[in-house]
């Protein structure tokens, strides 16, 4: 009989749950570890399945006897217990990477600095309005793990992919890949940009000359992604009329495949607003015409798809003050296309967990449509001091807790502007994650008189 095997998970996020469940399934001994010593809901998470419980544990502790370990994707793939498990023999893998492993769909990945939850959302809803068995998967919030082993040859698992996740795949591999664009986030984890992109890269891995492959011609750094890839490359651009795949035309979106060109809508058809939403659609598009979705299926789609929660989500409405949620802002990029996105004067609520990245491309993008800024969480002073040098220290307010910033820019706030959650930064410093901080900020908003 073969010997048990045995595997550490480290971080018990929804990913770790996942993939503790899953490998129990597979008659692996599970150790569970965590830096926090005491984790609320983690017996409940983990019930039914065997388990050691090593919370509060030091990882190079507990790696004697270990075949397989997983660490959170938060966790960077130089820490010294990794490096460690890797020189010893163990095999250390990404979540995604495992749930790959035993999932038999097809996987239709999407990657990105900004717009990736979007493009998941959407390209899900295609396969679905397509007839496809399809499963929404990744770094929208549910781990590939958790479903893989009900998956069956001719699904489809729509993947959002991370950087923090890719970098521990092995033979991960995409028959689709979208890539929405490069800007600099997570510098906190990859230490430089050249490392974040190689992660981003790591989508294109182990592709063939049957897949395809989504990039954004007007994104030089995308771009140059067609280099390492054997797939088949279709581009699409606001900017130019690419010679392979999707760009707009006197306000139509016109797409070039297989040396044919076509129509597919008006893009103001689309029901997202934005200028960033009509890339995002684009990629979509792309990835599901790849895949033999109709291009009819694809109009009816887009005509009807409202968005995701907590990107550039409408609240509510309160004494004359639309509420905005934009809790997936977390990095000055992405906030930027927030701002681009609103219609009337906007207090802007900014702040949170430091990646160690900069704000001056934030300030650049400032207009006269951002009447004024309430500023909190880890990333205040930095965040003030950057907009003194651009010349707005006069828009700048501070808020302590995250209620009084809210309440401050509800008061800043007059009958006919918006208030608009989009805080460039992660959420780290106050909440456990970005959608814990969207619904508290929406359980405010809605209370208000």
């Amino acid at each position: 009989m073969a010997k048990q095997k045995t595997a550490l998970i480290v971080g018990m996020a929804k990913s770790g749950i996942a993939a503790a469940r899953l490998l129990y399934q597979d008659n692996y001994r599970i150790i569970v570890n965590d830096m926090k010593p005491e984790i609320k809901g983690l017996f409940d998470q983990l019930s039914g399945i065997a388990y050691e419980v090593k919370l509060g544990a030091n990882p190079m502790d507990l790696l004697d006897g270990v075949d397989l370990l997983i660490p959170s994707p938060i966790i960077p793939m130089t820490r010294n217990f990794i490096v460690e498990a890797k020189r010893r023999g163990i095999e250390v893998i990404s979540e995604i990477e495992l749930g790959y492993r035993y999932s038999k769909a097809d996987f239709v990945c999407i990657t990105g600095t900004n717009g990736k939850t979007t493009c998941t959302a959407l390209t899900g809803e295609l396969f679905k309005a397509a007839g496809r068995k399809t499963f929404v998967l990744g770094n929208i919030g549910v781990a590939i793990s958790a479903h893989a082993l009900e998956t069956q040859p001719g699904d489809v698992v729509v993947a959002e992919t991370a950087a923090l996740q890719l970098e521990g795949n092995v033979r991960f591999h995409a028959k689709a890949a979208g890539v929405c664009n490069i800007t600099p986030d997570h510098l906190d984890h990859f230490g430089t940009m050249e490392n974040y992109i190689e992660a981003k890269a790591k989508i294109l891995d182990n592709q063939t000359a049957d897949d395809y492959a989504v990039l954004n011609w007007d994104d030089e750094t995308v771009r140059g992604f067609a280099s390492r890839t054997p797939a088949h490359v279709l581009y699409f651009s606001r900017k130019t009329e690419v010679e392979t795949g999707m760009f707009v035309r006197n306000g139509m979106l016109v797409y070039r495949m297989n040396g044919e060109e076509r129509e597919l809508m008006p893009a103001d058809e689309i029901r997202i607003p934005g200028g960033h939403n009509l890339e995002n659609a684009m990629l979509c598009a792309l990835l599901a015409l790849s895949q033999g979705i109709a291009p009819e299926t694809i109009r009816e789609v887009f005509r009807t798809f409202a968005g995701v929660e907590h990107r550039i989500e409408y609240v509510c409405t309160k004494g004359g003050v639309d509420y905005i949620n934009d809790s997936k802002g977390t990095n000055p990029a992405s906030t930027v296309r927030a701002i681009e996105a609103m219609k009337k004067p906007t207090v802007l609520l900014l702040g949170g967990y430091d990646k160690h990245i900069g704000f001056d491309e934030l300030f650049d993008a400032f207009t006269p449509i951002v009447k004024a800024c309430v500023v909190l969480g880890d990333t205040k002073a930095q965040i003030l001091e950057c907009a003194k040098a651009h010349g707005y220290a006069h828009l700048m307010h501070t808020a302590d807790t995250f209620r009084d910033a809210v309440d401050k820019a509800r008061d800043l706030a007059e009958s006919g502007d918006c208030v608009l959650l989009s805080p460039a930064c992660a959420s780290w410093d106050m909440f456990d994650n970005y959608e814990t901080r969207g619904r508290v900020f929406k359980e405010i908003a809605r209370a208000y008189e």
